[in-house]
C-alpha cells in the first residue's frame, strides 16, 4: 500500500501532475474573477432598485382607500354568510343604491367602507351582526369625477376613465402621446387633497422619450395633468 501511495505522489510531482494543478489553479482563479465581477456588477444595481408601486409617487399621495364613490360607478356588495343580499349595485345619477332589504341608501361622496358601515348598521334591523364588504367593481365613465383629464399639449387632449392601477404610461398611450411643441418634463399633475389641489411635478418627455420608468406615477380618481408647451 505504502509503495502505492508512493507511486501516485511520484506521479503527481512528475510534469503532467504539475501542468494539471496548474491548469486546476488556473480555473479556480477564472472562477472567481467571475463571481467577483458580478458580485461588483449586481450589488449596487440591487441597491438602487426601488419597488415598482412607489417609482416616481408623488409625496403625500392619496391611497386607494381615500376613493370617493361617484354616479355611475359599479359597486360590489358583499355580505357575509348572506348571499341573497350579496349584489352588484350601480349608483343611480342621484348618488343612490338600491340592495335588497335596504331600496335607498346614499353612495355619493362616501367611501366603499363608509358605505360598507351604513350598510352594515341598515342591515342590523334585519339580520344578526351583518359583515359588509363594498368593492368599486368598475369605476364612472368619462365626464364623471372619477375620471382623469388631460389638458394641454398632448396629441389629443381627453378625458381618460379612471381602473384601478392606472399609470402615466397608460394615460399617455391613451392620449396618443405629447405634441413636438409639448414641454413633457414641464407637465404638471395637479391631485385634490383635503378640499384644494396640489401639484406634483412629471416628467413625461423622460417617461416617453428615454423610456425612464422611474418618471411614471399612479393616478387617482379625478386627477389632471397639464402639459405646456415648450417656449422658444
Amino acid at each position: 500500500m505504502e509503495g502505492r501511495l508512493s507511486g501516485i505522489s511520484a506521479d503527481a510531482g512528475g510534469p503532467s501532475g504539475r501542468r494539471t494543478r496548474k491548469i486546476s489553479v488556473a480555473r479556480h482563479w477564472k472562477k472567481l474573477g467571475v463571481v467577483s465581477w458580478l458580485c461588483a456588477v449586481m450589488i449596487p444595481l440591487a441597491a438602487g432598485a426601488q419597488p415598482v408601486a412607489d417609482v416616481g409617487r408623488p409625496a403625500a399621495v392619496s391611497t386607494a382607500a381615500d376613493y370617493l364613490i361617484g354616479p355611475g360607478d359599479l359597486l360590489q356588495i358583499f355580505v357575509w354568510k348572506n348571499p341573497d343580499l350579496s349584489v352588484e349595485a350601480p349608483v343611480r345619477p342621484d348618488g343612490r343604491i338600491t340592495t335588497p332589504l335596504v331600496p335607498d341608501i346614499q353612495a355619493q361622496g362616501r367611501r366603499p367602507t363608509e358605505l360598507a358601515a351604513n350598510l352594515q348598521q341598515a342591515l342590523s334591523n334585519y339580520i344578526q351582526e351583518p359583515v359588509v364588504t363594498v368593492v368599486v367593481k368598475n369605476f364612472a365613465a368619462p365626464g364623471n369625477s372619477a375620471a382623469v383629464r388631460v389638458i394641454g399639449a398632448a396629441v389629443t387632449p381627453k378625458t381618460v376613465p379612471y381602473r384601478a392601477g392606472l399609470t402615466a404610461l397608460d394615460v399617455l398611450i391613451d392620449v396618443g402621446g405629447l405634441t413636438v411643441f409639448a414641454n413633457g418634463n414641464g407637465a404638471k399633475l395637479l391631485r385634490r387633497e383635503n378640499g384644494a389641489y396640489q401639484s406634483y411635478p412629471l416628467r413625461l418627455k423622460d417617461l416617453v422619450r428615454s423610456g425612464d420608468l422611474k418618471a411614471n406615477v399612479n393616478l387617482m380618481p379625478g386627477d389632471i395633468i397639464r402639459i405646456p408647451e415648450r417656449m422658444f
